[in-house]
């Protein structure tokens, strides 16, 4: 099941927990804002800061697996028929870095 679809499942049931303090302000244009109100109304459990949270949420996670793999030279280990697997030098690991370095700085 795509993601997107997981988390319309998940919106008529339960909602995500551990999220952090700090609070992030954005602008939507007209279009998007509608689009975000509908969901509420068709999600009455789930209010429009519930809904936006997941769905950034959602697409970071899409975001994260499009980015491309690039093979590097060196064998970081082998699969179940012994082939050599790459390390990656694309910018999933510099991403992953950066993602670990900020979170770690939210504790």
């Amino acid at each position: 099941m795509n993601r997107m679809k997981q988390l319309i499942s998940q919106w008529t049931g339960t909602t995500r927990t551990g999220l952090t303090t700090e609070a992030v302000t954005i602008q939507l244009n007209a279009y998007d804002h509608a689009r975000i109100r509908a969901l509420t109304e068709l999600f009455p459990a789930h209010n429009s800061q519930q809904i936006l949270t997941e769905l950034i949420s959602t697409a970071l996670d899409e975001i994260e697996e499009a980015f491309p793999y690039i093979e590097g030279d060196e064998i970081i280990a082998e699969d179940e028929f012994g082939d050599p697997i790459y390390a990656d030098v694309g910018i999933t690991p510099r991403f992953m870095e950066l993602t670990k370095k900020y979170a770690s700085s939210m504790k």
